[in-house]
């Protein structure tokens, strides 16, 4: 009696064990399967931290955010500013990495810092700032606009000045590359692309800065008309691409190749890989013979800019483009009645890279919730 009592007591108990441990092992499967990571654009709906030409650098495990802050256009700027995240979602101010207002009043890069770059080569941080000096005859510092090249052991600084300007002549939007046998480029834009080696111990270049890209290039599409900027290089499979931007419809991408560092390159394709377009951005170019007068279709999404793009390593290890998001101002964001103060200024906005067939891609702006797989 006493020996099937204990057998009943161990079949219950092992029915229950073996219950609990199928839940268990479902619970694990169901967390499995909810790593996701979900965003919705412009990541950032805040003036405080609005910014253009957004750049992002995964250190460890934060996200780390720079770019062009406000005012942009209407005189000097407050300096280069460094956002910081844990999830790539919410962002916040870390630091001046260049404080304008601690700046002596004859330093010769105290104008406009517009697309600030941060590369990690060579076990150091370098910081490309694109600026001049601000006179009285030159209130925004636009003519002696150029780059300068700053270094730093930490993403966070301090940076101290390495070399600048780096060219004798108006150049801006400046990033940097590294090959696999170390020597690294410097590639800028300035009514067109430009080109040159880089020493970055010196911050010196090593050959002359050579313009191998006009926007009015021959043989190359009305998009690119308006002006050509963002070169941003990367290596894949042996091939070297570079995307840049172009603001002639809205703001759209555009992606050249090449077998070499310094080219010759050509249009991966001969349409934009990414980016917005609406008809009345730059009416004036559809008058003057732009875009083909006009004759393309306005894209569906709430932009009139997305772009000045930069890769970075996203949540699920692979490369994410980051860029600045604009809204069309005839077109407030979905969902709301009314255009609300952040939707004045540019903001972050990220999306997805892929690569296939030896080309990258990336899919068309969004502005509702994205759903990405994160790896297991």
């Amino acid at each position: 009696m006493m020996r099937n009592q204990l057998m009943v007591l161990f079949l219950i108990f092992f029915s229950v064990s073996s219950a609990q441990k199928n839940d268990t092992a479902k619970k694990l499967k169901t967390n499995e399967a909810e790593k996701v990571f979900k965003y919705t654009n412009p990541i950032t709906r805040d003036s405080l931290l609005s910014m253009r030409d957004y750049m992002i650098n995964k250190v460890g495990e934060k996200w780390y955010a720079t770019g062009t802050s406000n005012p942009v256009w209407t005189g000097p700027n407050p300096g280069v500013k460094l956002l910081v995240s844990d999830d790539l979602i919410h962002w916040k101010f870390h630091s001046y990495l260049i404080d304008a207002r601690k700046l002596q009043e004859d330093c010769p890069y105290n104008g406009r810092f517009w697309a600030p770059e941060i590369h990690f080569i060579q076990n150091k941080y370098w910081l490309t700032v694109n600026s001049g000096k601000v006179t009285k005859e030159d209130p925004k510092g636009m003519i002696t606009h150029s780059i300068w090249l700053f270094s730093a052991d930490k993403i966070t600084g301090p940076y101290k000045l390495v070399n600048g300007p780096l060219t004798n002549q108006y150049n801006n939007d400046a990033t940097l590359f590294e090959d696999d046998n170390g020597d690294t480029y410097l590639y800028c834009s300035g009514n067109g692309l430009f080109q040159a080696k880089i020493d970055l111990r010196t911050g010196k270049l090593t050959t002359p800065i050579e313009k191998f890209l006009d926007k009015k290039q021959p043989g190359y599409p009305d998009w690119m008309i308006g002006g050509i900027e963002g070169p941003f290089v990367i290596k894949k499979e042996g091939t070297y691409f570079m995307f840049f931007s172009t603001w002639t419809r809205g703001y759209e991408v555009g992606l050249l190749k090449s077998k070499s560092p310094m080219g010759p390159w050509e249009l991966v394709s001969r349409e934009p890989i990414f980016g917005t377009r609406k008809k009345g951005y730059r009416p004036e170019l559809a008058i003057s013979g732009g875009y083909d007068n006009g004759q393309f279709t306005d894209t569906q999404d709430p932009y009139e800019e997305t772009g000045h793009n930069a890769l970075f390593e996203g949540p699920d290890g692979n490369l994410w483009t980051s860029c600045h998001y604009l809204m069309d101002e005839k077109r407030p964001y979905p969902y709301s009645q009314s255009f609300h103060s952040w939707e004045k200024l540019p903001q972050l906005g990220i999306e997805p890279v892929h690569y296939a067939d030896g080309k990258f891609y990336i899919n068309s702006p969004t502005w509702t919730e994205q759903i990405v797989p994160l790896k297991k």
